[in-house]
């Protein structure tokens, strides 16, 4: 059974109570050693593979996502990005010709273990997929789905009200909340997407490249967002825009396409995970800086 994490600042922010002070990126520069002291592990993943039909996507990957940090997934095309997001909440799961080797903790709980239930993993650990995907629903509808479905207590007029005022959307649509969501812009629909995630009080928050099929003026209002959700959420983002992970996230891993030993299936492996300043000024690895310069992709 899935034990339940609470997060006592984010109670006291719920409860009306005073915020807790925000430690902004000019502590973490200037104190790194006590940065990284405050840290609270969320996930600890140890040698996780994942394959599909025994063909590797991804091979022996070990690292740790820490609580209240937005940690960037980037590498080139076909390194396993997306299928490491996955394994973060059992989506894999879904793919009857996907395997899971090694261990996620989460809050050292093991997430495969035979007394998971996906469902609740599912509902602790919520995804924003590539493209916007709201339910051929109202607006008030697509929020409170996943409240009713898990039989959610409270106020759902409040529910919703809440999760469109975390996605930052609530002012935009709170007068045609009877309005088919297909009728929002697409910067909307995934912010209405991030709302609709929200709702089932989840603890962390995958992206799978959130803003790859929106615009500027929309992607900046994601960014934007995340940085405020990070407050509250521990985000998790795969994304291919060097940019954007350098903008937002606290930490980056970066993953590489190899060969096997027939040198006929590809598959990715993690090559460098640490402070996203460092990944992007001063990586340890000519990889990372060959591909975060631009000079292979």
């Amino acid at each position: 059974m899935l034990e339940k994490v609470t997060d006592p600042e984010k109670t006291e922010r719920q409860a009306g109570q005073d915020k807790p002070e925000i430690h902004v990126d000019i502590e973490r520069s200037a104190e790194p050693e006590k940065y990284r002291a405050k840290r609270e592990g969320v996930f600890k993943l140890e040698q996780v593979s994942v394959d599909y039909n025994g063909a590797l996507a991804v091979s022996e990957v070990s690292m740790d996502v820490w609580r209240n940090h937005i940690t960037a997934l980037i590498g080139p095309s076909g390194c396993g990005k997306s299928t490491l997001i996955r394994s973060f909440n059992r989506m894999n799961d879904l793919i009857p010709a996907a395997n899971v080797e090694g261990r996620i903790l989460y809050h050292g709980q093991d997430l495969y273990g035979d007394d998971i239930d996906p469902v609740e993993v599912r509902k602790r650990i919520g995804m924003v997929f590539q493209k916007p995907n709201p339910f051929p629903k109202s607006i008030y509808d697509n929020i409170a789905f996943g409240p009713r479905v898990l039989g959610m207590e409270g106020d759902m007029d409040e529910t919703v009200e809440k999760a469109l005022t975390g996605a930052a959307l609530w002012d935009e649509v709170k007068d045609r909340l009877d309005s088919n969501a297909f009728g929002m812009s697409g910067g909307q629909q995934q912010r209405l997407c991030i709302a609709r995630c929200l709702a089932v009080e989840p603890d962390v928050i995958l992206m799978d490249e959130p803003c790859s099929a929106l615009d500027p003026i929309s992607t900046g209002k994601i960014e934007d967002l995340m940085l405020e959700l990070k407050n509250d959420y521990s985000i998790v983002i795969v994304t291919h825009n060097m940019q954007q992970a350098a903008r937002v996230s606290d930490l980056t891993a970066f993953l590489i396409v190899e060969l096997d030993a027939d040198e006929k299936h590809r598959f990715g492996r993690l090559v460098e995970y640490d402070e996203t300043e460092k990944i992007f000024t001063n990586p340890s690895d000519k990889r990372t800086e060959d591909y975060v310069t631009g000079k292979v992709g």
